[in-house]
């Protein structure tokens, strides 16, 4: 039990993605807070998922691009847990626009949630861990595009640039509080939000011929990495990104 005794929180985690690494570190005996946009269906069917892989947590609901949210979350989350170890910012989402029709309300909405969330949700965490003491992890989820072009997505692109530069940054400074801060950057991965491109063959056809490794990835390969970066087996590694993409980052080519 790689992370027993731990208390880790995952940003939008009611469903994809994020419920895929709240199970996974429950498996490894966390206890996990739930984080979702609002306590609804989804982020309940998080926490029994949890609660069936043999620990405990609760639900917390809000926005996560509002930071005086962020600072709410991690207090009831410290209420409800006693104590948060690893904060995991997995909340995020993505506009297709071009560049040209891109609106402010859009462009706000992404670096919203995708950076601002990011950053005043590890402010909170820093704080508590300072407060109890020292010693944490962050794993904020990054994608191949805080590195690859994203045509039609130039927000998005911007949004996890920054949080590549924000980790780097955070690792450095919040080091003496023994809290290591890295990235977990995905490639495509089967999730709910990719539901189009899966029931497009041709599109799926071109996206697989850029991946070396012939296949997209699953929620749990991205999972899995996310544990190992929290855990201890990680004593040693900060400020790097991991990246989970079967080679796609270094043999994409738009077509």
């Amino acid at each position: 039990m790689r992370l027993q005794g731990k208390v880790a929180l995952v940003t939008g985690s009611g469903q994809g993605i994020g419920r895929a690494i709240a199970v996974r570190l429950a498996e490894e005996g966390a206890r996990v807070v739930v984080e979702d946009r609002s306590d609804n269906a989804a982020a309940e069917e998080t926490l029994a998922r949890i609660r069936q892989a043999g620990t405990d947590g609760c639900v917390i609901g809000g926005d996560i691009g509002d930071a005086g949210v962020d600072t709410r979350v991690i207090e009831q989350a410290v209420i409800a847990m006693g104590r948060v170890d690893v904060l995991v910012n997995n909340a995020g989402i993505e506009k297709r626009a071009e560049f040209l029709d891109v609106t402010e309300a859009d462009f706000d909405a992404v670096l919203g949630v995708n950076l601002r969330g990011t950053f005043f949700a590890t402010q909170a965490f820093a704080r508590h861990v300072q407060e109890r003491g020292g010693d944490g992890a962050v794993v904020n989820i990054s994608s191949v595009h805080e590195e690859l072009p994203f045509p039609h997505f130039a927000s998005y692109a911007a949004s996890k640039g920054a949080v590549k530069m924000l980790m780097r940054n955070l690792s450095i400074e919040l080091a003496p509080l023994g809290i290591r801060v890295n990235n977990v950057a995905p490639g495509a991965v089967q999730t709910p939000i990719n539901a189009a491109l899966l029931s497009n063959q041709q599109e799926l056809k071109a996206l697989l011929a850029n991946i070396p490794l012939g296949r997209l990835g699953h929620t749990q390969d991205v999972a899995n990495a996310v544990l190992f970066l929290a855990s201890d087996e990680a004593a040693y590694v900060t400020g790097t990104t991991l990246f989970v993409d079967g080679g796609l980052l270094w043999s994409y080519s738009e077509q």
